[in-house]
């Protein structure tokens, strides 16, 4: 199987991007086809041995025979095309990455494209809008006559002129069923039975509506996209004692950065020099500051709030944690959920089903005798009015989008519309120890005799995390030791002052018959002797994060019915840590490979079921779940990589937080299905007996889509 990259610059509509879809996907060359509205692309999967020149040949036919304005750029390995100048989509524009803002209006969807308030409601809209005004209201109060009927035909030319010429443009392409369309037959045929006035008030009616959507539509794709604004202008590059900016593509691993007073840190690295407080909000949602110091690791996409950093950066910019939050949240958007799906098949299925409805209403009832064609030719114009599904088309897939976004403005990046799906029907959750449930830093948790300042003067000997430890624990000056030596296997020794130092484990106080205490505890245990005489000992312990109870807790809250522990660690351990918490289960002393066999288990008693892990040995087991999440903070390039959601800020609780919006998420959809669903159903009930009229129809088709799409911006946590 190969994958083509073609970015389609300038798409913006989705009833259209659903068609191409559909008709490349039908192709014997392809297996899936799947287009990316937000990044503008669309990912092609095709068979081997298919000429790709004839594919491509193809697939920029089908696409400009719906959309006839889009340019087709084929790109080359899976890379980005290159622009010709400064706009990452070569469009010689200066509009800072936001594609959505192109303007196209021949693409036969019946949208004008014009995303911004200042384009949809500019001087060009009120110009055309208060002209054809002055012509309908001359038209309303002049008395009969050929003059009367002239200014009616003026105004509705002036509304309706572009509905029009797109909808006769697209029958020419072989493009008949669409919003155009419907609205050219329908108030042409008003014109025709006589009803001129409500024919030019539907046009209105129906461009005001579409204004006030694609209005609708961009401040909520703005609001979205303000949450992911974290991508670097530039980057201040110090070499040779110099400081110059350049674009932070050209940073190399290894160069130093300077990141001044307000700046936004452009890549990933350590500081070398300086302090500062660090607003962390775009990463992980949370508005409380951090302090960063010298040695201090820091990330892309912080704002430095005080002071200068000296930074060594340690990822070229593509694999920076910026680049990585941006490339998922845009990706997000081409990974649709079952209901998006669902509705773009349901979709081309209901538009020539109500239209065939509509012909048997206008024919049918007249030649039964039920009365004169002209009124059931009138009750007929409804379905057609009605039977655009653009409320489904476009509110759907906004709302999961919305979502995605609001998740990501808390630190929750959820990987597309199907894992948002999955996120909020968990009802299990198993969950690594080390880095996701405990701190994956050791730190001294119990000292028993005056053995600390002894047992660190011989650990300042190692690199061991157990030994780092004890070192960090101890405040004050260290001698050094003398005759240190490494006892494989059972600890240290070395000696001062002259006397012998002992520090190890149990085997260690045994072999040197050295009789000791017992120590019962969590954690690994560090026995201290001096001249064979056992002094006490020293606890070691990877310690639970702050508010784990508090966040598994809340977990609970959202419907999780069973929390599991998959850990390598020993027994005595797990099943410690596992009681502390209150989990259902623990499994200890895994390797890897077990993990994923006892999560096949898990999954076998029917619950959705998450995996959450930060290590590199998680991936199989994170792939292998329902939901895979992974600690982005701290979690591994591979863990991140294998997960459906990555919490950047490492808390637990951010996977209650992200639960909650998904279920709000998939709410809103719903309501919007059924509201939008429901009143067409009603209204085409209603225009059979003729209580329906032609506005009502106009108010459920553009009505009802633009109150769906405000209902997908209402705030989702």
């Amino acid at each position: 199987m190969s994958e083509m990259k073609v970015t389609l610059k300038g798409l913006t509509c989705a009833n259209c991007a659903g068609k191409i879809e559909n008709v490349l996907a039908k192709m014997a060359e392809t297996e899936e086809v799947s287009i990316n509205l937000m990044k503008q692309e669309m990912t092609l999967e095709y068979k081997e041995g298919v000429p790709v020149e004839q594919l491509q040949e193809a697939v920029e036919q089908t696409v400009h025979t719906f959309e006839p304005d889009v340019e087709v750029l084929f790109q080359e390995n899976g890379a980005a095309p290159t622009a010709e100048s400064g706009c990452c989509c070569g469009c010689h524009e200066e509009h800072h990455h936001e594609h959505y803002d192109h303007t196209h209006d021949d693409c036969g969807c019946g949208h004008d494209h014009e995303h911004g308030k200042e384009e949809v409601f500019g001087k060009t809209f009120f110009l055309r809008f208060g002209l054809g005004l002055v012509l309908f209201l001359a038209a309303v109060f002049w008395q009969e006559g050929s003059l009367k009927t002239g200014l009616f035909l003026a105004a509705y030319l002036v509304f309706g002129y572009d509905v029009l010429l797109r909808a006769g443009k697209n029958i020419a392409r072989g493009q008949v069923f669409d919003e155009n369309f419907l609205m050219s037959v329908s108030t042409i045929g008003a014109l025709a039975i006589g009803e001129m006035a409500e024919a030019v008030f539907v046009m209105l009616f129906y461009q005001v509506g579409e204004a006030f959507q694609d209005y609708a539509v961009a401040r909520s794709r703005k609001s979205i996209t303000a949450l992911l604004d974290i991508r670097p202008d530039f980057a201040r590059l110090v070499k040779n004692g110099e400081t110059k900016e350049v674009a932070p593509e050209h940073i190399q691993v290894g160069d130093f950065i300077l990141v001044k007073a307000g700046e936004r840190i452009p890549l990933d690295g350590v500081i070398e020099e300086g302090h500062a407080m660090l607003d962390t909000a775009a990463l992980t949602g949370e508005s409380l500051p951090r302090n960063a110091e010298t040695g201090d690791h820091v990330l892309s996409g912080c704002i430095n709030m005080d002071g200068n950093l000296k930074i060594r950066v340690e990822k070229p910019f593509g694999e920076s944690t910026v680049m990585k939050i941006l490339e998922m949240v845009e990706n997000a958007a081409g990974k649709k959920s079952r209901t998006e799906k669902f509705i773009t098949r349901f979709a081309r299925v209901y538009t020539p089903v109500v239209c065939l409805l509509a012909v048997l209403v206008a024919v049918i009832p007249p030649v039964l005798g039920f009365g004169a064609f002209s009124m059931w030719f009138g009750r007929a114009l409804v379905f057609l009015v009605v039977s655009c599904p653009c409320a489904l088309v476009l509110s759907i897939p906004l709302g999961y989008f919305a979502g995605i976004g609001a998740a990501s403005g808390r630190g929750i990046l959820v990987k597309g519309g199907n894992d948002m799906d999955t996120l909020c029907q968990l009802e299990q959750v198993v969950f690594d120890k080390t880095g996701t449930l405990t701190k994956g830093k050791f730190s001294v948790t119990e000292v028993k005799g005056d053995v600390l300042k002894l047992a660190a003067i011989g650990e300042a000997m190692s690199n061991h995390p157990i030994a780092k430890a004890i070192v960090e624990a101890y405040e004050g000056d260290l001698p050094a030791a003398e005759n240190y030596q490494e006892l494989g296997g059972y600890g240290i020794s070395y000696t001062l002052d002259g006397e012998t130092v002992l520090l190890g484990n149990s085997r260690l106080m045994e072999r040197e018959s050295i009789p000791y205490e017992k120590a019962e505890g969590i954690g690994t245990v560090v026995y201290v002797a001096k001249d064979g005489t056992f002094l006490g000992h020293i606890l070691v312990a990877d310690t639970l994060k702050e508010n784990i109870k508090k966040s598994l807790s809340a977990l609970k809250g959202q419907g999780v019915k069973q929390m599991v522990m998959l850990t390598g660690d020993r027994k005595e351990t797990a099943d410690a840590v596992a009681k502390e918490l209150n989990l259902d289960a623990v499994y200890s002393e895994l390797l890897p490979e077990n993990k994923v066999e006892w999560m096949e288990k898990l999954k076998q008693n029917g619950l959705k079921t998450a995996f959450v892990g930060d290590g590199i040995n998680d991936a199989p087991v994170l792939a292998g779940a329902d939901l895979g999440v992974a600690m982005g903070g701290i979690g591994s390039d591979a863990a991140i990589e294998a997960a459906d959601v990555v919490l950047m800020d490492d808390e637990i609780g951010k996977l209650a937080v992200g639960i909650k919006i998904a279920k709000n998420t998939r709410k809103i959809v719903n309501q919007n299905i059924a509201f939008a669903l429901g009143f067409k159903i009603l209204v085409l009930i209603l225009s059979i007996p003729g209580i329906a009229t032609m506005w009502m129809a106009v108010f459920a088709d553009v009505g009802v889509c633009v109150l769906a799409i405000l209902n997908s911006m209402r705030k989702k946590d």
